[in-house]
């Protein structure tokens, strides 16, 4: 039962992403215009430390209109290595520098509408460089128990998908 792309074009584009509207063939024959969004990669840091306590930000995302828990997480630049963008947002947006990185995992938020692609990392050291450059990001930075992890999900403190399964997965590595 596969979808076939016959034919793509883009409706709108800026630095960020592109709306494109595919004509689409079902399995029956069938056409239908399907709209999806086409994104850079995404590169999410985090660092785990001896206690098992991971940092986090917390911060308010005005689209949703909520707060939670996040990891530290841009857009891959041009011409960047994936990661090499972790390292360089988990230094920007906390402070602390990651010591070396290993991938936790890929995840496709949104496939039924995206191409989108978040890349995971995590470490288990890092250093303190000073204040974040980029601390409009979120209202605080917290090493929080890895422990607290699967309870926080469930009372809707960690709401970005992206982020709840790198932390399951952090939680079931160090702890499982």
């Amino acid at each position: 039962m596969q979808w076939t792309k016959l034919s793509e074009q883009t409706v709108y584009e800026n630095r960020w992403f592109q709306v494109n509207l595919a004509d689409v063939e079902l399995p029956d024959g069938r056409h239908l215009d399907h709209f999806l969004i086409r994104l850079r990669p995404v590169a999410v840091a985090t660092v785990v430390n001896s206690a098992n306590e991971v940092l986090m930000l917390w911060r308010h995302r005005f689209i949703t209109d909520s707060w939670g828990w996040e990891l530290a997480a841009g857009v891959v630049e041009d011409g960047e290595d994936i990661e090499t963008a972790a390292a360089r947002e988990m230094e920007e947006e906390t402070g602390w520098r990651p010591g070396p990185l290993r991938h936790l995992l890929t995840v496709e938020p949104s496939n039924g509408l995206s191409d989108a692609r978040h890349h995971l990392y995590w470490a288990d050291e890092a250093t303190y460089m000073g204040h974040p450059e980029d601390d409009f990001e979120s209202s605080r930075r917290e090493w929080v128990p890895l422990k607290l992890i699967p309870d926080m999900i469930a009372r809707g403190e960690i709401p970005a998908a992206n982020m709840t399964a790198g932390l399951l997965m952090l939680h079931h590595l160090r702890l499982g």
